[in-house]
């Protein structure tokens, strides 16, 4: 359904997240006060390790549709439709799904 000046709802609810991500981002990166930081190392190491991974996350929430699957799941997908045709299963779908669960990046340690 087309939105302001020719856009698709999807597009404008993709570009509003976009700017909160903006928005988001610029309030992360403000610099911490002198002598505010933790006073173990270890602490100091899990924050820096949880301030890392919500930079990527909002990252890849401003990236484009493209290629955020691109980085993302296009990979992964590949890899798990090249097995599917090579097994050929009664199921592919249910087969595509357990594969996808089975090779996860983020599961793995």
């Amino acid at each position: 359904r087309p939105g302001p000046a020719g856009t698709t709802d999807f597009e404008t609810t993709m570009s509003e997240e976009a700017d909160m991500a903006d928005t988001t981002q610029d309030a992360v990166s403000a610099p911490a006060e002198a002598g505010s930081g933790p006073d173990h190392p270890d602490q100091a190491q899990l924050a820096e390790k949880a301030a890392t991974d919500a930079q990527e996350k909002i990252e890849a929430q401003a990236l484009p549709i493209r290629a955020y699957l691109d980085q993302t799941v296009v990979p992964i997908l590949l890899q798990g439709l090249s097995d599917l045709v090579k097994a050929r299963p009664d199921d592919p779908v249910e087969y595509l799904a357990a594969y996808l669960m089975k090779h996860n990046p983020k599961n793995k340690k």
